[in-house]
């Protein structure tokens, strides 16, 4: 089975997209964890949100990094079994590293952890210079000088 796709005919008309290639495939690659669960939102057009259920997780425990496109969410818990006899042990408490890929220019703006979940609001801030701008088309050169003159 073939786990790559091609984005040769995308490239015919699309222009700097070629890392996108790359993303796809490493997505594709890595195994999908399903521990903690987890929302990703939309709030508004340029704000999200990812929730995320850490039950038993204190703010020690959790780390969030973000780095180059990349945002981490880490949890680390001590083994407290000791001594105890469970029946039934159905309340995760292991530890979890998740990645999430950041599109360029969106970045964390927060986080706060309530009632056992976790959320991190993120921002898409496009700087000015890479804003939609019209262009002025110029006439012939010649004949806007002639129409001064007159």
């Amino acid at each position: 089975m073939r786990n790559s796709i091609d984005f040769s005919p995308l490239y015919h008309s699309a222009i700097g997209f070629d890392r996108m290639a790359s993303l796809l495939d490493s997505v594709a690659r890595d195994a999908k964890p399903s521990y903690p669960p987890y929302n990703i939102e939309q709030v508004d057009e340029h704000e999200y949100r990812i929730t995320m259920a850490v039950a038993g997780f204190t703010e020690d425990q959790l780390e969030i990094t973000s780095e180059q496109n990349t945002l981490l969410i880490s949890g680390r818990q001590q083994d407290d079994s000791e001594g105890r006899n469970y029946l039934h042990r159905g309340i995760a408490a292991r530890n979890f590293e998740r990645k999430f890929q950041l599109a360029e220019h969106v970045k964390v703006v927060t986080a706060r952890l309530e009632n056992g979940l976790l959320h991190v609001e993120l921002v898409r801030e496009v700087p000015e210079a890479m804003k939609p701008r019209k262009i002025a088309i110029e006439g012939d050169r010649a004949a806007l000088l002639q129409q001064d003159a007159a």
